[in-house]
C-alpha cells in the first residue's frame, strides 16, 4: 500500500473527483491530512461556491503540506477535466492568462487534491473581469497589535462604510486580522474602486488615529493597524471567505455577523470544526448579494481630500509599472530632494 494512502473518490455536485494520497499529513502539528481537508471543503462547498463562484480565482497551493513550499497557480494547468472552466483576466503588466473559474462544487474538490489551501477569487465575476462587484478592506494587525485591536478598527470601518451607503460584512482572515466586503454595483474600475478604499481608509484613520493607519511604508505606521487599500488594486486578492489558512491549527476565514465578530477568537475556527459552525449557525454572508451598492459617496471624498487636504494618489506595490499620479515608490527615510 502507498505511504499515503491508495487514491480515493470523492462526489461532489454529482461528479466524481480522485483524490491522490488521501492519508498524506497536510498540517502535523494536529495529524490533519490531505483527506480531511478535501471532506471539509465538501462540507462548505455550498457557501464558498457563493463567494468564489464565477470569479477568477488564484489557488494557494501547498503539495507538500503547510511545511512545504508554496505558490500561486493563476493559470488552469494543463490536464485539467473540462468541467474545470476559464476566465481571461489581465495583470497590469498587460500580460493576459487563463484563470481558475470555479462554477461547481466539483472544482473546489479538484483544487483540494492539487494542495489548495486557500481560494483567492478576483474581486470581479465573469461576465465583466474589468469592473469589481466587491469591495474589500483589509484590516492588518502590526507586530505590536493584534485581532482585538483589529475587530475595535474593523467597528469602525463599519460605521465609515455605513456614511459612505454600504454595508459591510466581516470575516476572520484566518490569522489576526478581520477582512470587511461590501457589495457594489460593477460600475467603477480598478483605480476607482482603490480610491474608494484609500477614502474609506483615510476616514477611518483620522478617527482612531492612534491605533489605525493607511501608511503604505511600515516605518511611518508606528505599530498601528494597517488599512491595506492596495489589496484593492488589479490581481491583488484576499483569501475568500471559508479558505483553509497555512497556519498550524488549519485555521479558515470564517464570515461572521458584528455581534460574533466581538466574541469569537480565530483560533476558534478551522477545518475540524467550522463544518459544525456552519451547520449550526449558517452563513452570516447569505445576503451579501441582496443588494449592490455606489460608491458615489466614497469618490466624493477622495476627490475632498485631493482637493482640499493636498491627498492623492499614493504608493502601489513595488512589483506593479508606474502609475499615472503616483508618488515616488520609495520610502521617506531613503527618499532623496
Amino acid at each position: 500500500m502507498p505511504k499515503n494512502g491508495e487514491p480515493i473518490e470523492l462526489e461532489a455536485g454529482g461528479r466524481k473527483v480522485r483524490l491522490s494520497s488521501p492519508d498524506k499529513v497536510y498540517f502535523p502539528e494536529r495529524g490533519i491530512t490531505k483527506r480531511q481537508v478535501a471532506e471539509y471543503y465538501l462540507a462548505v462547498a455550498e457557501p464558498l461556491l457563493r463567494a468564489i463562484g464565477e470569479r477568477p480565482t488564484t489557488l494557494k497551493r501547498f503539495p507538500d503540506g503547510v511545511g512545504g513550499e508554496f505558490f500561486y497557480a493563476k493559470r488552469v494547468p494543463k490536464g485539467a477535466p473540462s468541467w474545470v472552466e476559464p476566465v481571461r483576466i489581465t495583470f497590469p503588466s498587460g500580460r493576459t492568462a487563463e484563470e481558475v473559474c470555479p462554477t461547481e462544487p466539483a472544482v473546489i474538490l479538484w483544487a483540494a487534491n492539487l494542495g489548495t489551501f486557500d481560494f483567492h477569487p478576483w474581486p470581479v465575476r465573469r461576465p465583466d473581469v474589468d469592473h469589481p462587484d466587491e469591495l474589500r478592506i483589509d484590516v492588518d494587525p502590526s507586530d505590536v497589535t493584534g485581532f482585538d485591536d483589529a475587530v475595535r478598527v474593523a467597528g469602525t470601518v463599519r460605521e465609515v462604510l455605513a456614511e459612505a451607503g454600504l454595508t459591510g460584512y466581516p470575516k476572520t482572515s484566518g490569522g489576526r486580522g478581520v477582512h470587511v466586503l461590501a457589495r457594489i454595483r460593477p460600475e467603477w474600475d480598478f483605480v476607482e474602486v482603490r480610491h474608494a478604499v484609500i477614502a474609506i481608509g483615510r476616514e477611518v484613520e483620522r478617527r482612531m488615529p492612534k491605533l489605525a493607519t493607511i501608511a503604505w511604508w511600515k516605518e511611518e505606521r508606528n505599530g498601528r493597524v494597517f488599512l491595506d487599500y492596495n489589496q484593492a488594486a488589479r490581481d491583488r486578492t484576499v483569501a475568500s471567505s471559508w479558505s483553509v489558512r497555512a497556519t498550524q491549527r488549519a485555521t479558515v476565514s470564517t464570515p461572521l455577523t458584528w455581534e460574533q465578530l466581538g466574541e469569537v477568537r480565530p483560533d476558534d475556527f478551522d477545518v475540524l470544526t467550522v463544518p459544525g459552525w456552519l451547520a449550526e449557525h449558517g452563513d452570516p454572508h447569505a445576503d451579501l448579494d441582496a443588494e449592490a451598492f455606489g460608491l458615489e459617496t466614497a469618490l466624493e471624498w477622495y476627490a475632498r481630500d485631493e482637493r482640499d487636504r493636498g491627498l492623492g494618489e499614493m504608493p502601489y506595490p513595488p512589483d506593479y509599472p508606474k502609475m499615472p499620479g503616483e508618488p515616488k515608490r520609495v520610502q521617506p527615510s531613503k527618499a532623496r530632494d
